[in-house]
C-alpha cells in the first residue's frame, strides 16, 4: 500500500504520521507537499495535525480551499481511503467531506495529554482489528477540538453509525462526547486524537497501530478482490 501524507504549511505531525506508516508498518509512504502535487499514484490519504497556515480565520479553513482537496475529494469519491487527525479532521470539516464543525476547547485553553476513548464502531476499515466498546489510549493536542453538529447531524451519524471514537472523559465539550467520525461510505475518517503517536510501547500506548493495520489489511483484501 502507497500512502500520501499531505504537508501543508504548518503541518507539524506529518513526519510522526509518516513514521507510523514507513518505520513502523514498513508500508510505502510519502511526505507529499500540498501545492501542484498528483495523488493518483497512491492507494489513500492521509492529512496530519498541525497548524495549516497558521490556524488563520478558522483552523484548516484556509488549507480546505487549496487546490490539492480537490484531488483528495476525487480521491474520496472513488473510495479510497482518507484519514485527517486533529487538524487533518479540521480541513476535512471545513472542505465538506465530513459533517460539523469545531469550536474551540470548553475550557479555551490548548490541551495535550493521553486521553481515553470507545471504540463504539470497529465495523469501519479503519477499525476492524479492534473489539466493540474497546478502550484505547491516544494522545489529544489540540486548541480547537470541541465537535459540535446540528441536531438533525447528529441525528444522521448515529443512525448511520457513523460515530467511530468517543471520549470517556470528554476534555474538550464535543457533542455527544464524539472523538472521531466517518463519511456515510466510510471511506473518510476524520478524528481529533493522535493514533499515530500511540503506534509504539515507548510513547507510552500503542493502541493506535491496530488503526493503521487495519486500513492495510482492508485495503489489501479489497485490492485482491477488485484486482
Amino acid at each position: 500500500m502507497k500512502l500520501a501524507v499531505i504537508v501543508f504549511p504548518g503541518s507539524n505531525c506529518d513526519r510522526d504520521m509518516y513514521h507510523a506508516v514507513k518505520d513502523v508498518l514498513q508500508e510505502e509512504a510519502d511526505l507529499v507537499w500540498y501545492d501542484n502535487c498528483d495523488l493518483a499514484d497512491y492507494d489513500g490519504v492521509l492529512l496530519p495535525g498541525g497548524f495549516s497556515y497558521g490556524d488563520y480565520l478558522r483552523s484548516g479553513a484556509v488549507a480546505a480551499t487549496s487546490n490539492v482537496m480537490k484531488q483528495i475529494k476525487k480521491q474520496a469519491e472513488m473510495g479510497k481511503p482518507v484519514l485527517g487527525v486533529c487538524n487533518g479532521f479540521q480541513v476535512l470539516l471545513e472542505a465538506g467531506l465530513l459533517p460539523g464543525a469545531m469550536l474551540r476547547n470548553k475550557n479555551l485553553k490548548f490541551m495535550c495529554h493521553q486521553e481515553p476513548l470507545r471504540v463504539v464502531n470497529n465495523k469501519t476499515m479503519f477499525t476492524s482489528g479492534y473489539g466493540e466498546n474497546d478502550t484505547v489510549r491516544f494522545p489529544i493536542a489540540h486548541g480547537e477540538g470541541n465537535y459540535f453538529c446540528n441536531d438533525e447531524t447528529l441525528a444522521s451519524l448515529r443512525a448511520n453509525d457513523q460515530i467511530v471514537f468517543t471520549y470517556q472523559n470528554n476534555p474538550n465539550g464535543s457533542i455527544a462526547d464524539i472523538a472521531g467520525i466517518v463519511n456515510n461510505e466510510g471511506n473518510v475518517l476524520g478524528m481529533m486524537p493522535h493514533p499515530e503517536r500511540a503506534v509504539e510501547a515507548l510513547l507510552g500506548s500503542d493502541d493506535g497501530l491496530k488503526l493503521f493495520q487495519s486500513l492495510v489489511e482492508n485495503w489489501r483484501e479489497s485490492y485482491v478482490i477488485n484486482a
